[in-house]
């Protein structure tokens, strides 16, 4: 213990200059230190809450909109909070104390900086309380700096949409390749992390909306049990799906987050947890991108040299009927709860009607690259006989997709997790054509509301790829530990532009 300690002081000391380790005052954090590192940092008092904040800010100011053309931006953050710098000059005691956070655009605050979903239509008003996780993270002394830029609406407007692309904010592009995707939703939340412009950002699922983009950038994303992160105050898609997560450099990292964000949750990480593990893989949600089944077969090689257990070609029988019954019920939700949403909110748009309506008003800022056909279909599901449909297919599709899908599996081949690749590599971004639609590993976890884990596995074609463990529902735990362990033995992330 005594020697772990000691490495990582010689390893936060390393992230300072020269000079601060002959006299250890007050020091910069280094571009890509943890939420590990700065906690180490403060409690040496190596470092401060305002000078890890200012550092932070910094990065955002110089490195966010680098350069006078557009294409050349990252632009994962849509705004800085303008009480940032104030709050980390007295940051609250608790286990995040004085740590920066950047939020999805989603996400409630009741504060100076506004929450859009990244759209036109919720510009002018503002939530009137904090969402229950925003609150939890003040609670735990977290320093909220800004919200990051995503999919507007959380990529739920048109089929046609490309991820990453908001009315309010613009594209945000990968660090690892301007010139490709970030994946969506939570695009920002996965961009800044990924290029160093902040060690954790909080984003949303409802079907890879975590860990696609945080696959395709080249960090850890943490999808939980739905339910285990109280939703609300988070701008909703469907209660049945939707959960915030954790997207950081580590799994050490996902993991303390979600101890401040859920309930009398903990998790041991050890370094030995996949010895012994049993692992199953989903081959349908593997792909056939044949440099990532390279890739993932060489990893499997070292699963197996850590002593997991690896079970090949789990079947997941029910994943295809459940995503369409799904799918099906996801748009029936969608005008319910988004219209409780608003109008609870208060301001000028209270209903998905007058959100329609005020897209078709405003249709040279909002729609100038699609439309918003998804938003059309679920306004005209809104009779008592769609609900009742919509209530049946939501029904059928977490039974096949939780009790005789994923728990078939991990009963019959007692399983610690599922895995495959989570992603294959993202596409070019075309703004007229829309997204490319790369295989993303997602809708089993999504539907049937269990955990899902993306640890950084490699590189294909230059971009990232990460591998993926579901758990069993309430797995949560289990899953953090098997990925932190992968990660110890992987060692895959890389900083934009080192691969």
């Amino acid at each position: 213990m005594m020697k772990r300690r000691r490495l990582l002081q010689a390893a936060a000391l390393s992230l300072c200059p020269v000079s601060c380790k002959v006299k250890p005052k007050v020091a910069t954090p280094g571009a890509f230190a943890t939420l590990a590192d700065l906690s180490l940092l403060l409690e040496k008092k190596i470092a401060t809450p305002l000078t890890i904040a200012e550092h932070f800010l910094d990065r955002i100011a110089k490195l966010d909109k680098a350069g006078p053309d557009a294409e050349k931006h990252i632009n994962a953050v849509l705004e800085v909070n303008p009480d940032a710098k104030s709050i980390a000059a007295s940051p609250k005691a608790g286990p995040l104390h004085g740590l920066p956070i950047l939020l999805k655009d989603n996400i409630d605050t009741a504060d100076g900086m506004q929450t859009t979903a990244g759209s036109l239509a919720l510009r002018g008003s503002r939530p009137r309380q904090d969402a229950a996780l925003v609150k939890r993270l003040r609670e735990a002394g977290a320093v909220i700096l800004g919200k990051t830029n995503l999919s507007e609406w959380a990529n739920i407007r048109s089929p046609d949409s490309t991820s990453g692309w908001s009315a309010r904010g613009g594209l945000t592009r990968n660090p690892h390749r301007l010139t490709h995707s970030a994946s969506g939703s939570s695009s920002g939340s996965a961009a800044a992390v990924a290029a160093g412009l902040i060690p954790a950002a909080i984003g949303t699922e409802t079907n890879g909306s975590i860990v696609s983009p945080a696959s395709a950038c080249g960090i850890v994303g943490f999808k939980p049990t739905v339910g285990l992160i109280d939703g609300a105050g988070i701008i909703p898609i469907t209660h049945w799906q939707d959960t915030a997560g954790p997207m950081t450099l580590t799994v050490r990292d996902a993991a303390l987050l979600m101890q401040a964000l859920a309930d009398k949750f903990t998790v041991e990480l050890k370094p030995d947890a996949l010895k012994g593990a049993r692992l199953g893989i989903v081959r349908k949600q593997c792909g056939k991108h044949p440099l990532v089944l390279a890739l993932f077969e060489l990893t499997l090689t070292k699963l197996r040299e850590a002593g997991a257990i690896i079970i090949d070609n789990i079947p997941l029988p029910n994943a295809g009927k459940a995503g369409s019954l799904a799918w099906q019920a996801m748009l029936i939700e969608l005008r319910q709860d988004l219209n409780a949403y608003l109008e609870q909110r208060g301001g000028d748009v209270r209903s998905l009607a007058e959100l329609i309506a005020f897209n078709e008003k405003h249709r040279d800022t909002e729609m100038p690259h699609f439309g918003q056909e998804f938003f059309e279909q679920a306004e005209k599901l809104g009779g008592a006989e769609s609900i009742a449909t919509g209530k049946a297919a939501r029904e059928e599709a977490r039974k096949l997709a939780g009790p005789e899908g994923i728990d078939v599996a991990f009963k019959v081949h007692t399983l610690d997790a599922l895995i495959c690749p989570t992603n294959d590599p993202v596409g070019l971004i075309n703004l007229e054509k829309g997204d490319t639609n790369e295989r993303v590993a997602s809708t089993p976890a999504a539907v049937a509301g269990t955990p899902h884990l993306t640890v950084p596995m490699g590189f294909v074609e230059g971009l990232p790829i990460g591998f993926s463990f579901m758990g069993a529902a309430n797995a949560d735990a289990k899953v953090l530990a098997l990925g932190h362990a992968f990660e110890l033995i992987k060692q895959a992330r890389q900083a934009p532009g080192a691969a």
